[in-house]
């Protein structure tokens, strides 16, 4: 029978993972009612040793996270054109099909239990299960990052990250990798604005961030940029809006998408895309693949491509969203990579972190596994449960290229796409960094009231910091623009004022009121 249509009284029998029988759920066996227990207690020992293992290790980053399913339709065109002009990807040009979707929002640079009102980017990360394989876009609700070169990112998470000794945050040792990082601050200008706390997942922004490329029919192709716009509307958080929530409800993201979706209130985001034609575009005063900066929308227009809407909440969340993983070189046909060194130094470590934390098969897990048919002459590893070995059955070919059987490539390929690269191995930043540039722009951009909370915040921030990095943030401000560097200095000047009078005070009042009684 099945289990929708059985009344709700009658129960399943309890069983382990064996399938025999467990006829006490309550009491392991001992000596006597009182003890010692006995070894041979074997529904104990397989019940606890499984719970000994069922968390599987937290994500590096983006450990805090929640998801839901849904699904894509695509436009099929660009300002009236044919989207295959610009890409072959079936995703986008097959517009009679609705491509499934799981999409995995995230906090950034905690742990798994942490608060989703942190100051914090969110993670944006999206798989789509096309009728050619998988594709994952790998992205944030905001649209630039912190660094440009991967080999930074493991000493910016370390920044970011609770002290290893104290186990608390400590903003000055962000700032210290900030104040000689000045690549980041544009990013700190969003980080720290009112744009730096969404209000929920359903009301934020999605961005691919790295510039991608598209390829048509033809191998041509284009750099792309990804940006998710929410039909819902954008809510942000003030910080004080954020610590109020934050002492009632620290799952309130998680809880208003699982509520919305369950009660048919599906959330949707409109896909638009920006396009470049590819190269280095000397007349830009910035390097178009580096991820700290924005390809403003008066220089490249935004295209609406397609939309996405979520309509199924998770039946496990251990199973699907901590073991769903995601990888940004998770690419289909159409669908290319940029020469961005941060997305490159990505591509490898995504995947490298899903073997370790989920292990080596983790793409036959259901929530991983491509609609597409899956045939490989991989095999063993840990956990291998697939069923389809490509053709080792008859005769026995687990290799390739074989004249007795076994699997052949696909020998309908579209054109290849062939980018001329020519140059010398260097170890050397890119020539057209300009790290104050566009922080200074999106400085001028924001609203009165948002450069208020945006200096509020920064000065909150570094007025814990010793004076040498505040000096340096300071200069790196009046670089992006002067007024933006003189109100985070007369800030700081008032706080350190306010901050001393406050300490006279409590020594004062702590005096008077002397010490409390031992109630033991």
């Amino acid at each position: 029978m099945d289990n929708k249509n059985k009344p709700n009284h009658v129960k399943e029998k309890m069983t382990n993972q064996q399938g025999h029988p467990v006829t006490d759920n309550q009491n392991v066996r001992t000596v006597g009612d009182r003890g010692p227990t006995t070894l041979e207690n074997y529904d104990f020992l397989e019940k606890i040793s499984h719970f000994d293992r069922e968390k599987i290790p937290e994500r590096i980053v983006h450990a805090r996270g929640t998801g839901a399913h849904g699904y894509f339709q695509s436009y099929g065109t660009i300002n009236g054109e044919p989207i295959s002009k610009y890409t072959r990807a079936k995703v986008f040009t097959n517009t009679e099909v609705q491509t499934p979707v799981f999409i995995r929002f995230s906090t950034v640079v905690h742990g798994k239990h942490s608060p989703e009102t942190l100051r914090d980017p969110r993670g944006f990360a999206i798989k789509f299960y096309t009728e050619d394989g998988n594709w994952d876009l790998v992205g944030n609700n905001l649209k630039i990052f912190f660094i440009r070169d991967p080999l930074k990112f493991p000493d910016m998470i370390h920044a970011f990250r609770p002290d290893p000794v104290t186990n608390y945050q400590n903003l000055e040792r962000m700032f210290d990798f900030v104040s000689q990082s000045p690549e980041a601050l544009h990013m700190i200008t969003f980080a720290f604005s009112p744009w730096g706390i969404p209000a929920s997942y359903r009301h934020m922004q999605g961005s691919g961030v790295h510039a991608y490329k598209w390829v048509n029919e033809e191998g041509k192709g284009v750099l792309v940029k990804y940006h998710w716009e929410p039909v819902q509307g954008i809510k942000n958080l003030t910080q004080e809006e954020a610590t109020k929530i934050q002492g009632e409800n620290f799952n309130h993201a998680t809880q208003d998408l699982y509520e919305s979706i369950e009660k048919g209130d599906y959330p949707e985001w409109e896909l638009y895309v920006q396009i470049m034609e590819d190269g280095e575009h000397p007349e830009l005063d910035y390097d178009p693949l580096d991820a700290t900066k924005l390809w403003y929308k008066e220089d490249y227009p935004w295209h609406k491509v397609g939309k996405m809407v979520l309509n199924r909440n998770p039946d496990n969340f251990h199973a699907e969203v901590e073991q769903v993983a995601f990888g940004t070189g998770v690419l289909v046909d159409g669908l290319d990579f940029s020469d961005d060194k941060l997305l490159q130094g990505r591509t490898y470590s995504y995947s490298d972190t899903q073997r370790y934390r989920v292990g080596a098969n983790y793409l036959q897990l259901p929530i991983n596994r491509p609609n597409h048919q899956v045939t490989t002459n991989q095999t063993g590893g840990q956990m291998d449960f697939r069923q389809d070995y490509g053709d080792f059955k008859n005769p026995h070919v687990d290799y390739e290229p074989s004249i007795t059987g076994g699997l052949d490539e696909d020998k309908n390929p579209g054109v290849e796409h062939e980018p001329y690269v020519e140059g010398n191995l260097q170890r050397k930043t890119i020539s057209r960094e300009n790290n104050y540039g566009q922080a200074g722009e999106t400085y001028r951009r924001l609203s009165d009231w948002e450069k208020d909370d945006l200096i509020k915040n920064l000065v909150s921030a570094l007025s814990d910091c010793r004076k040498e990095i505040q000096d340096q943030m300071i200069e790196h401000f009046y670089q992006c623009d002067k007024d933006y560097g003189k109100r985070v200095e007369d800030g700081l000047k008032m706080s350190i004022e306010s901050n001393k009078e406050m300490m006279e005070d409590a020594v004062r009042d702590a005096e008077e009121m002397g010490h409390p009684s031992d109630p033991y």
